[in-house]
């Protein structure tokens, strides 16, 4: 079950604005299931990760996630809560694809501490300096012990566990 609750911005502030939808219903906050920023859908019971709104596929039961007037100019028409912005001013991520362990923005703003405030390495993942661009300062346990360099200091195939 999907809770509802304000979300707050990388500096704790919480979320405020909602964007008013055709019908007069405004755009709200969610936290998914798996612990992320999301879009409630009018129904007020689903709750779509940021990243599902405005990809095209129509989400929500009345398709409130794909609208117009929420679609039309993005990122400037979604509701701040929905965008993230990356180092580099020109270029934004969904919130939910921040602190996901991905260099989305391609410096690495998306993921490092202290300015995203991105937990440390959780216990999927392998804390070093990557050598893939893919990653920033972990990469998934998964890469551990696979034959092939994934860590400059080849930590991730002689000191990580594995999986």
């Amino acid at each position: 079950m999907n809770k509802i609750v304000p979300q707050g911005d990388f500096n704790g502030n919480v979320a405020t604005e909602t964007k008013t939808l055709p019908g007069g219903k405004g755009a709200q906050a969610c936290v998914t299931s798996t612990n992320r920023t999301g879009f409630l859908c009018h129904d007020r019971r689903t709750c779509i990760p940021a990243s599902g709104v405005c990809d095209s596929i129509r989400t929500c039961v009345h398709g409130e996630d794909e609208d117009e007037s929420l679609c039309g100019a993005v990122p400037q028409s979604l509701p701040s809560f929905l965008v993230a912005h990356c180092g580099n001013p020109a270029s934004w991520i969904y919130s939910d694809q921040r602190c996901d362990g991905v260099n989305n923005c391609g410096d690495c703003s998306d993921e490092l501490i202290p300015v995203t405030m991105c937990p440390p390495c959780g216990p999927g993942w392998w804390h070093c300096t990557p050598i893939v661009f893919k990653y920033c300062e972990c990469i998934p346990r998964s890469l551990c012990r696979d034959h092939t360099q994934h860590c400059s200091d080849w930590s991730d195939e002689y000191s990580c566990p594995g999986p």
